[in-house]
């Protein structure tokens, strides 16, 4: 009699088969759901930092300004801002793809443009300045 007890309460405390493969039915459903909205974060923040650097740059650019008058020319482009002690550590930063940013002078203004993760100019995952508030 005891033994027929002792049977009864181990069969109690396992999970059957069945009962495993429903739990990882439902977690791979949960999952299915749930790594498509992960995927892409990275690029975004990535997109998303080289903007706030970009912001940081424009500053840089509107002090120089402030104090020569000018923007820098696109010849002397943001190295000069490094040597003209605009950034703390003497260096620009660089992209979120480890690329340099290039800058161009417009008449009165300037703009700011990351290749992106392709590193290529012209392609759609280019980044200008003077287009970061728009997403």
């Amino acid at each position: 009699m005891d033994n027929k007890i002792k049977q009864n309460n181990r069969k109690t405390k396992a999970f059957s088969l069945m009962e495993l493969l429903v739990v990882i039915v439902i977690l791979g459903l949960l999952a299915s759901f749930v790594l498509p909205s992960l995927t892409g974060k990275g690029e975004e923040a990535k997109r998303k930092l080289t903007c706030v650097q970009m912001k940081s740059i424009s500053q840089a650019l509107k002090m120089y300004k402030i104090d020569n008058s000018t923007y820098p020319s696109t010849e002397e482009g943001l190295a000069h801002l490094a040597t003209s002690n605009y950034f703390e550590d003497k260096k620009i930063p660089k992209d979120s793809w480890g690329q340099e940013y290039i800058y161009t002078t417009l008449e009165d203004s300037f703009e700011i443009m990351s290749l992106g993760a392709d590193k290529k100019e012209g392609g759609e995952d280019d980044i200008l300045y003077s287009k970061c508030g728009e997403k």
